[in-house]
């Protein structure tokens, strides 16, 4: 059985850190990372608020990230042994398991890949704290003075709306709650998905 897992939110909200948990704990267990599919910085537009459009869907290959997730599909041992990750020994079964996650910012702003997930999670905190926390961030790319009030908290919630008005299967977590508890919503509503559909 192939499953597929959206973990998708906002900056810093803790989509690497909930994916990271998942890939411990759900054995043949692959990931795809939107954020592996920027394009370089020259190829990102300057948008009329003066800022680089570092977060618009735009700013991603997301022909490539679609076609790795189609790589998946097509053969989820191949691709797991591919990227390095180990594999259970009943992995080859007609009865195993392979778990794909996808994550990232604006996973559920494109249109082929919004009908892929079996389960869908997004991970929401408040500007205040999602602020705070982007502030201690070292990104490649430092973000230049004025970044998140000027270009992502307001493409944030504009994705948000989008994403809302695409996609009505998504779970909504609490990005202030704590790690184990959001961990544990999305595991056990991932087990009740498995069992019942196997």
């Amino acid at each position: 059985m192939k499953f597929i897992i959206g973990v998708g939110g906002v900056t810093n909200g803790g989509k690497t850190t909930l994916t990271t948990r998942l890939l411990k704990t759900f054995p043949n267990c692959c990931v795809v990372h939107q954020d592996d599919f920027f394009k370089k910085p020259d190829q990102i537009d300057v948008g009329e608020d003066g800022f680089r459009q570092w977060d618009v869907i735009s700013a991603l290959d997301m022909e490539a990230m679609v076609s790795t997730v189609k790589g998946w599909q097509e053969n989820p041992v191949k691709f797991a042994r591919s990227h390095g990750v180990g594999l259970s020994s009943d992995a080859d079964s007609a009865h195993a398991v392979h778990i794909l996650i996808v994550e990232g910012f604006l996973i559920y702003n494109y249109k082929p890949l919004i009908d892929i997930y079996d389960k869908c999670f997004y991970i929401s905190i408040p500007y205040e704290e999602c602020r705070r926390r982007r502030s201690t961030r070292t990104y490649t790319v430092p973000d230049p003075p004025g970044l998140f009030d000027g270009h992502v908290w307001p493409m944030y919630l504009k994705h948000r709306k989008e994403m809302e008005d695409n996609c009505d299967r998504i779970e909504y977590l609490d990005g202030m709650t704590t790690k184990e508890e959001i961990y544990n919503q999305v595991f056990e509503s991932v087990q009740n998905s498995l069992l019942n559909q196997s």
